[in-house]
């Protein structure tokens, strides 16, 4: 019967075959502990370098991140930008577009605040930076035709 805290003693015939196997083996216990002891510390290292990496990939997660939004953000008077509707999510419309625009920066304030105003200069408003983006849509396309003579003399 095992009782926890109290010491097992093994039949003597138990015991005597455990101490006859390991003389016949001939177990260094020494020489197993040097070993568990260098096994132990080349798991620290490969703990360490796995830690030094995973922290290298976090500082270039970083830069890549920081590089694709510096600058971007910066608006000048005279900009094209888009207005993020955030009242779009309250309302079903998947294929709806989130972005309304272009409006042409008016003024930009400190702390991320724009003033804008619609492109035929009626209506002026301030929003927060955060909800803008630069319109690339290009120059405004203007219409012009070409005169084509459907008179052969001509």
């Amino acid at each position: 019967m095992l009782v926890y805290g109290k010491s097992c003693h093994l039949p003597v015939e138990l015991e005597h075959r455990s101490y006859w196997s390991l003389k016949t083996v001939n177990v260094d216990l020494t020489e197993a502990a040097v070993k568990r002891y260098f096994q132990i510390h080349e798991l620290e290292e490969f703990r360490d370098a796995a830690y030094s990496q995973s922290l290298n990939i976090k500082v270039k997660t970083k830069v890549l991140h920081d590089r694709r939004f510096k600058g971007g953000k910066e608006f000048k008077k005279g900009d094209k930008v888009l207005l993020f509707n955030s009242r779009l999510k309250l309302f079903v419309g998947k294929l709806r577009s989130k972005w309304t625009g272009p409006y042409l920066v008016k003024e930009v304030f400190p702390y991320g605040v724009v003033e804008l105003e619609n492109l035929d200069n009626i209506t002026s408003w301030k929003v927060n930076g955060n909800r803008l983006k630069h319109y690339l849509g290009g120059p405004e396309e203007s219409i012009e035709m070409e005169e084509t003579p459907l008179d052969p003399s001509h």
